[in-house]
């Protein structure tokens, strides 16, 4: 059974900000199989964001529900929040009412106990359809400022994959959707390596809103002694899916054409107020699909559409 691989659906989300998009998007006939949301459930990690989000997830029927924090998130990095505490002009009680003391956002988690906060490393998971596949997660991004699960862009944060299947991340490689609105690049060049190295069939994250869309990248040969998006990735034979400005276009000539469900334009690859992409034909060590989901544009609206992939993993 080695060989055997099945068909599986994921719904992939990232950069709600709190925003409860039940009244946008309805996935409960799409057959999801996998639910993943990369990070930034909150804008400003407060309790009742949280409760928000987990809420709206758990209307979503997924056989499997996977979660990582973001940068915005930092009431669940023990280090962040207990720093920000130690301000002696912070009102402690408005504080523990607004935020919790650490530890409480878990708490509000244990009552989802289907939807899995994942810490940094390997999971393994099985599901109904016997999938039997690796995720490595990590809510870390290179920042300079106080916020979560940061560490400084100019140090080396260890990547430790071990063969995953699929990688959820809060930010970006480099030189993949990771461009900020300034066109500078905002992505990890050692996570960029570490993908390079292990050709996960699937990696999605978020953080740069901007930077929406995704890409069936193909890999070059041979692995470069150091990876980076300029040596390893064979252009000619990748793909790329869809941008935010392709996505601009399909629902601005949909809007133009008067079509009753802006959310079903013309544009082939959007269907049920998502994006749909049928990449079954990925190959471990050959392909790797990335997919940017951040739902928030730069304006801080939830405008730009959550993705649904099918994949095959591997069969138990």
């Amino acid at each position: 059974m080695g060989d055997s691989l099945v068909k599986c659906r994921f719904l992939i989300l990232s950069d709600t900000h709190g925003e409860d998009l039940s009244s946008q998007f309805d996935f409960n006939d799409s057959s999801i199989d996998v639910l993943i949301h990369c990070g930034d459930l909150t804008t400003e990690s407060k309790l009742n964001e949280f409760k928000k989000t987990l809420k709206m997830l758990d209307n979503i029927k997924a056989s499997l529900k996977l979660v990582i924090p973001g940068n915005h998130d930092f009431t669940l990095d023990k280090a962040s929040y207990t720093a920000l505490l130690d301000h002696e002009y912070l009102e402690k009680d408005l504080v523990e009412e607004t935020y919790g003391k650490y530890g409480r956002v878990g708490e509000i988690f244990t009552d989802y106990q289907h939807i899995h906060l994942l810490d940094e490393g390997t999971h393994t998971f099985g599901l109904p359809n016997g999938a039997n596949f690796k995720v490595f997660a990590s809510p870390f991004t290179p920042s300079e400022s106080n916020m979560g699960f940061h560490y400084f862009p100019k140090g080396n944060h260890t990547w430790e994959l071990e063969d995953p299947d699929v990688v959820i991340t809060h930010g970006p490689p480099e030189g993949i959707f990771d461009r900020t609105i300034s066109r500078t690049r905002a992505g990890c060049p050692q996570l960029f390596a570490a993908i390079a190295r292990q050709r996960p069939r699937l990696h999605c994250f978020g953080h740069i809103h901007e930077g929406w869309g995704a890409k069936l990248v193909t890999w070059r040969e041979n692995v470069s002694a150091e990876p980076s998006h300029f040596t390893d990735v064979d252009n000619e034979k990748s793909t790329a899916i869809a941008t935010l400005t392709s996505l601009n276009q399909a629902l601005s000539e949909n809007q133009e054409e008067g079509e009753e469900n802006s959310k079903q334009p013309k544009f082939k690859r959007l269907q049920g107020g998502g994006v749909t992409v049928d990449d079954c034909c990925i190959k471990k060590g050959v392909n790797t699909l990335f997919v940017n989901a951040s739902i928030q544009a730069v304006d801080g609206s939830p405008t730009q559409l959550p993705w649904i992939v099918d994949i095959n993993l591997p069969q138990a």
